[in-house]
């Protein structure tokens, strides 16, 4: 069992936040974002617990590198066969952050209410940020964290077929009285948008009536990074590693004006530019 002391983290009264992160189809990056705002948070001195909410489909442990280390998971907590302490698994990379499992064979309709409530409450009164990485869509998934989140963040592509569905999951948020909804537009080519392939940042913006929280460009470093577990904390200034710097900073209240970008060439890209000047 892990010895976790955060009670006195915060004054008396004073909770953690919890962040669910969703989408209205599958492919936009939701567990992208979830891994690697959660990890520049951590590196950013924030105590911040990452959790699985796709139960049957969980995958985060993996964007993580603990899928080795995972016993427990929340259902163990909420059917009372395990303490809050023995689901959380520690990151070997960072001291600050945390991630707990979605059960494999567990249905969260199966979930008992009040235990449900006390599991979020537990982990708000131990972190300060708490990331929920939601299954895409409106299922029971989803409405496990969604009912207790205090803010939302929508990941959606720059796409009309994802904006739409993305633009039903904020419908369904409002009518859950989350206050703060915020936009991340994931996986930006800034060629394809030129080519009118993908919507403008401006265009998506407009059709989803809520503030923008982050962009973050198509970049190969963060497709290596989910293969091998190990979340980007390096900025480069204009990758997706920076752009998710940034999004952490703004969760943190931190203003930082959104990122210029150019599109990562490739080395054969390089390689043809340097002949063709020689």
């Amino acid at each position: 069992m892990l010895s976790l002391c955060f009670r006195e983290f915060y004054p008396e009264g004073q909770m953690g936040k919890l962040i669910i992160i969703a989408s209205g189809k599958g492919g936009t990056g939701k567990t992208t974002v979830t891994s690697h705002v959660g990890a520049m948070l951590a590196a950013a001195g924030h105590l911040t617990v990452l959790v699985d909410a796709d139960a049957g489909f969980r995958n985060l442990d993996i964007a993580l590198g603990l899928e080795s280390s995972v016993v427990y998971d929340y259902s163990d907590y909420i059917n009372g066969s395990a303490d809050i302490d023995d689901i959380l698994v520690k990151s070997f990379d960072n001291e600050n952050l945390y991630f707990v499992a979605a059960p494999q064979s567990v249905a969260t309709t199966d979930f008992n209410e009040d235990r449900t409530a006390e599991f979020w409450n537990s982990l708000k009164a131990r972190f300060e940020y708490i990331l929920a990485d939601a299954p895409a869509g409106m299922g029971d998934g989803f409405m496990f964290g969604a009912r207790y989140a205090d803010e939302a963040i929508i990941v959606s592509l720059a796409e009309t077929s994802a904006l739409r569905d993305a633009d039903r999951v904020i419908s369904e948020l409002e009518g859950l009285r989350v206050d703060t909804i915020r936009l991340v537009l994931n996986r930006i080519r800034p060629e394809l948008i030129d080519r009118k392939i993908l919507m403008n940042v401006d265009d998506c913006i407009d059709a989803l009536a809520i503030p923008i929280l982050g962009i973050v460009p198509e970049d190969d470093d963060v497709t290596e990074s989910m293969i091998v577990g190990k979340p980007l904390i390096a900025v480069d200034g204009y990758g997706a590693g920076t752009a998710f710097k940034n999004i952490a900073d703004r969760l943190a209240g931190n203003q930082v004006q959104m990122m210029r970008f150019e599109e990562k060439k490739s080395f054969l890209h390089r390689l043809r530019s340097i002949f063709s000047h020689t």
